[in-house]
């Protein structure tokens, strides 16, 4: 039985101890971000185990998940992941190095208008 999580830190956790296990999956189109961005997975993980949750989505349509923001052990290279929240198995929906005009910096989004 997998619990619905609403408290920010122990979200985090969760998802870090699962990446840490290395219970990941990540999309088609997380891996075609990846390869087009030259991020590896070894960032990816780095990224997450320094990372916090910028933005929470428990309602979104296709399911619980959130915007992680993180960097890379050795460039500290500032990442963005987009996981699920609440299954056993992390699944990375997408990753991307956050730039402007999306991003004033790594995390504040840019006021849509």
């Amino acid at each position: 039985m997998v619990a619905e999580i609403t408290d920010i830190d122990e979200t985090l956790r969760r998802i870090t101890t699962y990446a840490n296990a290395q219970n990941i999956r990540i999309t088609q189109h997380a891996h075609q971000e990846m390869a087009d961005e030259d991020i590896t997975i070894d960032e990816v993980l780095e990224a997450i185990a320094s990372g916090e949750i910028l933005e929470n989505y428990p309602e979104h349509r296709r399911g619980a998940c959130c915007l992680i923001s993180g960097l890379t052990t050795k460039e500290q290279r500032p990442l963005h992941i987009v996981c699920t929240t609440t299954s056993p198995v992390v699944i990375i929906i997408t990753v991307y190095e956050p730039r402007p005009p999306k991003w004033i910096t790594p995390a504040q989004r840019r006021q849509q208008i």
